[in-house]
């Protein structure tokens, strides 16, 4: 069972309007996708997106703060209602990220730390966004005790290090299409050391299109591509990884879990 597991469904130029994002989806069924994490970025967005899926039952939220919108603050009273509807399976995305906002690091680390709190307080795992930020992320989620409620590293193009010290937190790590890239030869070695019980993948449409179809808005179909090259760079056969990415994401989101066997 092939799962993008984190996505942007509700930023889709291909799909402004849901009977446009239903053809999508149709089209991502086509190649096996069978289930879709829609991520939310920012609160202000939070309410449209839920609208727009609602009416997709194989479509799960997340809601939180991205940082690199941490400027537009974070109302945690408002986040915790949000996490009232039963579609919503994760706090995120959240996390740090120096390299293209350095300049608000102290208001990243408050709001991030507010999340890995709440996604504790209400036993959900967290979707987290890394980047120039290592020691920080690591030491954060440790200090936050972040390992009793889980979560993923998305997007993942840090080193082995961190990739352990998050798997040891019991966070699963997911690779998008950066996997295919051409520069991405140290972003490889470390896919192909992730143990099978904590690899999921993702597309992170509309960004970051794989090869073969880099210069396009990425789409949920294209996780197909993502699977099938990670496949081939461990050494197994596709419909294996499928199986066992589409298992981890349901053991991390317990909650998306649930709702597929009410």
């Amino acid at each position: 069972m092939l799962i993008d597991s984190h996505c942007h469904l509700d930023r889709l130029k291909a799909a402004p309007d849901q009977d446009s994002l239903k053809t999508l989806l149709a089209q991502a069924k086509d190649r096996g996708v069978e289930y879709f994490l829609c991520v939310n970025v920012r609160q202000q967005g939070f309410a449209s997106m839920q609208a727009k899926m609602a009416a997709f039952d194989q479509v799960f939220l997340s809601a939180g703060v991205h940082p690199l919108d941490v400027q537009e603050g974070l109302d945690t009273t408002q986040l915790h209602s949000y996490l009232q509807d039963p579609k919503v399976v994760a706090i995120g995305e959240t996390g740090l990220d120096y390299y293209y906002s350095g300049e608000t690091k102290a208001l990243q680390q408050q709001c991030f730390e507010q999340q890995i709190a709440l996604a504790v307080e209400v036993d959900k795992p967290l979707i987290v966004h890394t980047r120039d930020a290592r020691e920080d992320t690591i030491a954060m989620l440790k200090a936050g005790q972040a390992d009793k409620v889980g979560g993923v590293l998305h997007c993942f193009t840090e080193n082995w290090e961190m990739a352990k010290a998050a798997i040891d937190l019991g966070f699963y790590i997911s690779v998008s299409g950066i996997v295919t890239f051409k520069n991405a030869g140290e972003l490889r070695s470390v896919i192909r050391k992730v143990p099978k019980d904590r690899l999921l993948v993702e597309t992170d449409a509309p960004y970051l299109a794989p090869v073969p179809h880099r210069g396009e808005e990425n789409q949920p179909a294209f996780v197909r591509d993502v699977a099938e090259f990670v496949a081939e760079l461990r050494g197994e056969k596709y419909e294996e990884l499928a199986e066992y990415t589409g298992d981890n994401f349901f053991s991390l989101f317990k909650d998306a879990a649930k709702l597929v066997q009410a």
